[in-house]
């Protein structure tokens, strides 16, 4: 462009020059605006450009502000949704989740697994972050893994639910992370663990988190009793989280269950066509 001048028509024009912000003029760089004041795009007086960008006090980068109204502002927050829920019975654990993976309003998978294999009798219902609870599960799974070979024998649940709670709280200003850990050892027996979003563990019956979690809470209080069996845990299982999906847009899918005791692990399936409550 060197020095020479650019006309452009009403309402705004555009010249190359070196000169500072002067009236109603703003400069990036080498590029000087002349403001308009008296175009009305949508009927109404806008301010000067410098006027809104003050006001704004936004930057794309140092120097680089936003307009206003300008339609890259930056976007809010994703917000996510799921519904898990682990609960022991007389003899191990059985755990639970939807299968519906939403960024915000959109469903981004609607056949996803929630429950990761940590050990051979640990397992973890994730929520939160899809990206932060896969990364935590391999670390944790890597960790568990080689002192598994250490010691001979299967590890501790405890152990397991104690790493997730280190990394989550260590990192809990950059993860987006809720975890259910359940499992069993020859120790302990059927174990609950729950990690919420600042790193906080507990130890409990039963766990539940999710957004579906809040419309099923009076429910599991009203129907869980220790020392079920296997089976009628599994049920009650399915029918808590089918109770949230009809309630919980970010909840659908399918109903995946994981039971865990000492002869072994047992996967279950159940369509979202055959859930124990009609879905809306």
């Amino acid at each position: 462009f060197g020095s020479s001048s650019v006309k452009v028509s009403a309402p705004a024009q555009r010249r190359i020059s070196g000169g500072a912000m002067m009236g109603h003029q703003t400069h990036f760089g080498s590029v000087t605006f002349d403001e308009p004041t008296g175009y009305t795009p949508y009927g109404k007086q806008p301010e000067p450009y410098s006027t809104m960008v003050r006001a704004s006090g936004k930057f794309v980068d140092e120097h680089v502000p936003y307009r206003a109204d300008d339609i890259s502002t930056p976007m809010e927050e994703v917000k996510t949704g799921t519904t898990i829920l682990a609960m022991t019975f007389d003899g191990g654990v059985v755990m639970g989740a939807d299968s519906r993976t939403s960024t915000g309003r959109y469903v981004a998978n609607r056949a996803s697994r929630k429950i990761s294999k940590v050990h051979d009798r640990i397992y973890v219902c994730r929520s939160g972050s899809a990206a932060d609870t896969q990364a935590l599960t391999g670390i944790v799974k890597n960790v568990i893994g080689q002192q598994a070979l250490e010691i001979g024998s299967l590890p501790k649940v405890g152990m397991a639910a104690n790493l997730f709670r280190k990394m989550c709280y260590q990192y809990k200003d950059n993860l987006l992370a809720g975890v259910i850990i359940g499992g069993y050892d020859p120790q302990g027996g059927g174990q609950v663990y729950q990690v919420t979003l600042g790193g906080t563990l507990m130890k409990d019956d039963y766990a539940v988190s999710g957004s579906g979690s809040t419309y099923i809470l009076g429910l599991i209080d009203s129907l869980y009793k220790p020392g079920m069996s296997k089976d009628e845990c599994r049920e009650l299982v399915k029918k808590f989280i089918a109770h949230a999906m009809k309630r919980d847009c970010s909840s659908g899918g399918c109903i995946r269950t994981t039971t865990i005791s000492k002869d072994g692990v047992e996967i279950d399936f159940t369509p979202g066509d055959q859930l124990p409550v009609d879905p809306l």
